[in-house]
């Protein structure tokens, strides 16, 4: 994406044209040392962290919600899977929002409906009441919160930094959704699963006021320039088009191959993250007899050790062949599946504790290799691009999650889950290994 300049206040964009300001930036109006940039970056860190968070209630749900109303796991399942499937499918268009409504609006927006979801479920009845609630609005919330939140906060408010940034950004998206278990799984326990379903709607309903109050936007609001610019850009109109030209980037790339292979690995990916282990493993381990509290403390683990390897793959693709990485990296995870239905047992023993920490560290290790082919094929397009690609990511994880919970039922565990699983984790790494290079001469340039 191309820098553009910006006026060095709000209202600087009604003084005169728009390349006067560029080329006489004035300075700011109160130099900090602490650049604002930084604490609209911890404000998205904060609500990505949390709208992540949202989404890792329903896998402690399994269990409660079948004792108390009779639904199958794939009935449950299936309300997972319309919201992570929503998830990715609202990611092309959240970016479209922003620009033509603004960062703040569509944020807040999208709180206000995590909180809805969440706390109209207390009063269901009847199974479609969740697929409404949870599946549809809090997958529409969490959404409008997914990577194309940070991608867009980055872009706008830093020059310098940039993948730093979008890294830390990254990793509250996936830890998010693990970190907040424990707490959850222990409310769930001792509590039921009402007041925990509360707890997230208070939750984004807390988090309003913080979005409204300290995230801007653009520097522009606030009289700066973007950290590391050296010159200011003025506030760019609202982008009626930019949702149909999300449809018209994808419309070109399916045409190609490359975008399938790109697409179904990281929707393997999905599959075996997110749909697999993060909606089945805390049911899967209580079948065993781990108690859910630490079956969910284990996920909390994968929280942690997914940061560490999203900044190692990081540091990797900058000094290695991203198609082999990410062979590397669905090899081994696939082989890790093959060993799951052997460690589980009704306690934490040191082979399950190797395989979290192993299973943490290449949980989002896929990102940064697949943005860099992305980069690679699709050129300025490829945010885009990577766009529809988290989306397979996320219908993977809706398959997967509806199919785990239907093959509970069928087959009485989840081995056969796991075994499955693994074989398709193969398979992506055959996948990864055959995406073409592209010459530099046929890379695609800006319209």
């Amino acid at each position: 994406m191309t820098q553009t300049t910006e006026s060095a206040a709000t209202g600087a964009a009604t003084a005169g044209p728009a390349g006067a300001e560029a080329s006489a930036p004035r300075p700011d109006r109160r130099p900090s040392r602490v650049h604002r940039a930084w604490f609209v970056a911890a404000v998205t860190f904060v609500t990505i962290l949390g709208a992540a968070a949202f989404r890792s209630l329903p896998g402690l749900l399994f269990d409660p919600l079948h004792r108390e109303f009779g639904w199958s796991r794939g009935t449950i399942g299936a309300a997972v899977s319309v919201n992570l499937a929503l998830y990715g499918i609202t990611a092309p268009f959240a970016a479209a929002l922003m620009d033509r409504f603004g960062i703040r609006r569509v944020v807040a927006v999208a709180l206000a409906v995590i909180a809805l979801g969440s706390g109209a479920t207390v009063w269901m009845t009847a199974a479609w009441q969740l697929l409404l609630c949870w599946g549809l609005l809090v997958g529409l919330g969490t959404g409008a919160m997914a990577l194309a939140f940070a991608a867009t906060v980055t872009n706008r408010w830093f020059t310098e930094r940039r993948g730093l940034v979008s890294g830390i950004l990254t990793a509250a998206a996936a830890s998010g959704q693990l970190i907040f278990l424990p707490v959850l799984s222990w409310t769930v326990e001792n509590h039921g699963w009402r007041p925990a379903a509360v707890t997230v709607a208070l939750a984004a309903l807390v988090v309003v006021p913080f979005v409204w109050l300290l995230l801007r936007d653009h520097p522009a609001d606030v009289g700066l320039k973007p950290y590391g610019a050296t010159r200011f850009v003025p506030r760019p109109e609202p982008v009626p088009g930019a949702a149909r030209r999300t449809l018209t980037v994808l419309s070109s790339a399916v045409r190609a191959g490359p975008f399938w292979l790109l697409a179904g690995t990281f929707a393997i990916c999905g599959a075996s993250t997110n749909g697999l282990i993060q909606t089945h493993f805390v049911p899967a381990a209580h079948d065993h007899g781990m108690p859910i509290t630490a079956a969910a403390s284990l996920l909390a683990v994968i929280g942690v050790f997914d940061v560490v390897g999203t900044i190692a793959s990081g540091w990797f693709t900058d000094r290695f062949e991203p198609r082999r990485l990410l062979a590397v990296y669905y090899a081994l995870r696939g082989v890790s599946l093959l060993f799951l239905p052997m460690l589980l047992a009704p306690s934490v023993h040191p082979p399950m504790i190797f395989f979290i920490v192993f299973y943490g560290l290449d949980w989002v290790a896929t990102v940064p290799p697949t943005l860099a082919l992305c980069r690679e094929q699709y050129g300025e397009d490829s945010a885009i691009v990577f766009g529809w690609v988290l989306a397979s990511h996320q219908v993977g994880a809706a398959l997967v999650a509806f199919l785990g919970g239907a093959a509970r039922d069928v087959f009485g565990s989840y081995d056969m889950v796991w075994y499955a699983s693994g074989a398709l984790c193969a398979a992506a790494a055959l996948m990864a290994l055959v995406i073409r290079r592209r010459p530099a001469a046929l890379a695609p340039v800006p319209a």
